[in-house]
């Protein structure tokens, strides 16, 4: 056996994600049990989760019908090809998560994270284009601070610099719009800052000249600004951005990883925000993390496109081995029943406020320098210590656990997403910790 660690050896094997992992590994938080809108630690702590998983547990952890379907079809069908073969629930779950988006968008492909779904959301976009007959348009276009999971067409068009610096020259061909954020006018507001979203745009105007329309394939962007910090863009930032796309025949893809089933108060984004793109991700609380799985919404006509296109045999050179998993699906299935039975969406609109009144009741704290809300999702940004970024918000997240509650640090920002279910009595507890937690640091 080997030992590279002669603290902690059996932590040494597992090299984390998204960790400092010698920090981590020399004082663990390790959890061992899951139920509700707790986490139990191995040393016996109850900690509150306040960031839903990561995203992704909307309806709280363990639930007993998405367990149970689970278990069900581990015993009935554990595994089916996706190649040539399908399983009678794979097409149930594509027609109820078809039926909550907006528009035409009505055809389902299962992946299995949103990374995976960002890339199969890029290689749709470029695929018709050139089966539509213009194939020059190849250029991808992202946001700066965008995040669009790991793969290297996700990383190509995301926008967050650590993500992406020691990978490369990356894909080619990829511009980005700047952050529509302005901390020093905007920090504070709550929901949508009312900035006039062409202050932001303007440069996608530009972007097209430069190049020409008939090279640019697509922009793809999300709604809600989540990995960077929780940030929002103003109001009628989107519309605008779906009408210049839609101008130019550039495809718009919506990237709902974070905002789809329920974060807003609305099944997804797009119907939230009244704008419908031509192709939406989404992964996460689709099943509520409880099996990996992630998708890709396509509008009928680019469905058509392919279809129609392709004189036979595959339409679509693409997928992944583990597409539509009778488990993950089962899984998915389960929660889409809970979020309608029990009315979830209607629950986050009648807490949204609770939650943002709470969350702004901070500003004036120590250290906290900005707020931003929208539906159960916030976001804090933190003073740097001495300049150097994340220093003093890694802190922030550590005290916040020291007082049970479980919260995420990325840079100088705190994200803050309780578990869709949550009434105001358990978000009082996260208002208090964050709120200790400004004053405690340094």
């Amino acid at each position: 056996m080997k030992h590279t660690d002669a603290k902690n050896d059996h932590l040494a094997a597992y090299w984390m994600p998204f960790t400092p992992n010698r920090a981590f590994k020399d004082t663990p938080r390790i959890y061992k049990s899951a139920k509700g809108l707790y986490y139990e630690t191995t040393d016996g702590r109850q900690i509150l989760d306040a960031f839903s998983g990561l995203w992704c547990s909307n309806l709280g952890h363990c639930h007993p019908k998405i367990t149970e379907a689970i278990q069900k079809q581990a015993a009935n069908l554990d595994y089916s090809t996706a190649f040539n073969f399908g399983h009678e629930s794979a097409f149930d779950l594509a027609n109820v998560v078809a039926d909550q988006f907006p528009g035409d968008l009505d055809h389902v492909f299962f992946t299995n994270s949103g990374s995976e779904a960002v890339d199969t959301a890029l290689k749709m976009a470029l695929a018709y284009h050139r089966i539509n007959g213009e194939g020059t348009r190849t250029r991808l276009i992202g946001r700066v601070n965008g995040y669009h999971g790991v793969g290297f067409g996700g990383i190509s068009v995301g926008g967050m610099v650590n993500n992406r610096k020691f990978f490369g020259g990356l894909l080619g061909g990829v511009d980005h719009l700047p952050f529509p954020y302005n901390a020093e006018r905007d920090a504070f507001t709550r929901g949508e800052p009312g900035t006039d979203p062409m202050e932001y745009l303007k440069e996608l105007e530009q972007i097209i000249t430069l190049h020409d329309a008939t090279t640019i394939a697509a922009v793809i962007v999300e709604p809600m600004i989540g990995s960077a910090g929780m940030f929002l863009p103003p109001k009628g930032y989107l519309k605008k951005l779906r009408e210049i796309t839609e101008k130019h025949g550039i495809l718009l893809i919506f990237d709902e990883v974070i905002t789809a089933f329920g974060r807003l108060g609305d099944a997804n984004a797009a119907s939230y925000f009244g704008v419908t793109p031509d192709i939406c991700t989404m992964a996460k609380g689709i099943n509520n993390a409880a099996v990996p799985m992630g998708a890709v919404i396509a509008s009928k006509k680019l469905y058509d496109t392919f279809i129609d296109g392709t004189k036979a045999g595959i339409e679509f050179f693409h997928g992944y081995t583990y597409s539509a998993h009778p488990l993950a699906v089962a899984a998915g299935l389960a929660a889409q029943e809970v979020y309608k039975e029990e009315n979830v969406y209607a629950h986050v609109r009648s807490v949204a406020k609770y939650f943002e009144d709470g969350l702004h009741s901070l500003k004036g704290e120590p250290h906290i320098t900005d707020i931003r809300n929208i539906g159960l999702a916030g976001g804090l940004t933190i003073a740097q210590r001495d300049g150097v970024i994340g220093a003093r918000s890694y802190d922030f997240f550590l005290k916040c656990y020291e007082h049970g509650i479980g919260v995420r640090s990325n840079g100088d920002t705190i994200a803050i997403a309780p578990i869709l279910v949550s009434n105001p009595e358990d978000l009082d507890p996260i208002f208090d910790a964050l709120k200790k937690a400004a004053n405690e640091i340094d």
